[in-house]
């Protein structure tokens, strides 16, 4: 692979400088607000540590090989989500696939922008004393105020599309890998203070057993089912962010060794959120399967019940911004580098086409709550819509389909050549297991999780 290839040529300037700037800007598409929500919120609902010792082996047989295997799709075509499919199947209608990619970060950027909109919101609301009670009806009420007020709903949306998209603007080294590598330890030392405050209260000993005590016997199907989902939609897999980071990627990158640190490192910023969280949850007697309203709801009562709980919930917001922030520079690369390479475009071209066109649509899941509220498409809001058709039906069908290029039409030769670096790597073993779960065991699981999310099964 010491040889450039013309792919590679015509991606000059758009490479990741180092091996540090590549592990950081696809952990940091990994890591978003599920770290901080979804995570924290799905264990407390299925029992605690039980739900995480089943999540690291789905993420270990479902995420592990889909991300190497975007990633490797990537590297070796040198094209966004769709151009990757074109050079590596001409004439064939696998492209299908990194459309659909394209469309899923697009409609998950339509709402994912608004929750991250209400989190910046919050950042300003945890500065004054509207949030300092630890009466859940208040917060929810506070809660509430924010998502039915238009102005304020589209104002935090439109401020987050800026900033991602300035990111985004500045290119791949100056942008992405720099804003990635400032972003990330700011995130994990935040998180690291918030976890040691919350740690010194009393009765933070509980919270810690309901994280790290398995109960095996409060295990269900659904429990299996839920890990399965998060293991594959918390990494940034099936949306074309992972194969468009590929392209980036040095020749010399070692991918099976970078999707493994991806994994262990999103897991432990996860844990993290947990014992940030839990604790000081249990410590106050709240409860801890809140579901969704734990973000927003539950977590500034429980602030507000601590000293200098005014300052930590400050932190805490910011540091849950931070963290979308990463999630939402890939799922805007994806779309803007389909519209360079698909229509000529340049870099400002694209972006700014892709703000527009989000802020656009992002507008009707940003006024749901209020004035679309009573407007549904198939009884869901748009909101609602964008959320369902992306994580239950791009998603996976795109994982689905990908694990079979990889395993089956890509083939076996293509596949060890690119995970070896063309035999540079002696990574025999890992690569078997890799192409074997690729090939046999993820197309299984990720069906499963399709058929899970169309509540089929």
């Amino acid at each position: 692979m010491a040889k450039e290839s013309k792919a590679e040529a015509s991606n000059t300037g758009k490479m990741f400088a180092t091996g540090l700037g590549i592990l950081m800007a696809t952990l940091g598409s990994a890591v978003g607000l599920g770290n901080i929500w979804k995570f924290p919120t799905l264990t407390g609902t299925n029992g605690g540590a039980a739900f995480i010792f089943i999540y690291i082996a789905c993420a270990l047989v479902i995420g592990l090989p889909v991300m190497a295997a975007e990633q490797m799709l990537g590297r070796s075509s040198r094209g966004d989500a769709v151009t990757a499919f074109r050079r590596l199947a001409p004439g064939k209608l696998w492209w299908l696939i990194g459309a659909g990619g394209v469309l899923a970060a697009f409609m998950i950027m339509a709402f994912y922008t608004e929750v991250a909109g209400w989190v910046l919101a919050y950042v300003f609301k945890s500065m004054g004393q509207g949030l300092m009670t630890t009466d859940p009806a208040v917060t929810s009420a506070a809660f509430g105020a924010l998502i039915t007020d238009p102005v304020r709903s589209l104002g935090f949306q439109w401020i987050d599309l800026l900033i991602t998209g300035a990111i985004i603007l500045m290119g791949v080294t100056k942008g992405i890998e720099a804003a990635t590598k400032r972003l990330l330890p700011l995130l994990f030392v935040l998180l690291l203070l918030v976890s040691v405050r919350s740690l010194t209260l009393a009765g933070a000993a509980e919270g810690l057993a309901f994280l790290f005590t398995p109960d095996f016997s409060a295990v269900t199907v659904n429990t299996v089912l839920e890990a399965m989902g998060l293991a594959f939609f918390k990494l940034s897999i099936g949306m074309g962010c992972m194969i468009t980071y590929g392209a980036y990627y040095r020749n010399d990158q070692n991918i099976p060794a970078t999707a493994s640190k991806v994994v262990l490192s999103d897991l432990a910023i996860s844990l993290l959120a947990g014992i940030a969280i839990f604790p000081a949850v249990f410590a106050f007697g709240f409860e801890p399967a809140a579901g969704p309203s734990l973000l927003f709801i539950t977590i500034p009562a429980v602030f507000s019940s601590m000293p200098l709980g005014n300052v930590f919930m400050v932190i805490f917001f910011a540091l849950t911004f931070i963290a979308s922030i990463g999630a939402q520079i890939s799922l805007l690369e994806v779309i803007t580098a389909f519209l360079e390479n698909t229509f000529k475009l340049n870099r400002k071209q694209g972006t700014a086409i892709t703000l527009v066109s989000l802020a656009l649509v992002g507008s009707l899941a940003a006024l749901s709550n209020s004035v679309l509220a009573e407007v549904t498409l198939f009884g869901l809001t748009f909101f609602d819509l964008f959320d369902f058709a992306s994580s239950n039906i791009l998603l996976p069908v795109g994982g689905f389909f990908i694990t079979l290029f990889a395993g089956w039409f890509w083939g076996k030769s293509k596949y060890f050549a690119q995970i070896s670096n063309e035999g540079s790597l002696k990574n025999e073993k890992a690569g078997k297991f890799l192409f074997t779960i690729t090939r046999f065991v993820s197309p299984v699981l990720v069906l499963i999780v399709l058929l899970r999310g169309l509540k089929i099964i």
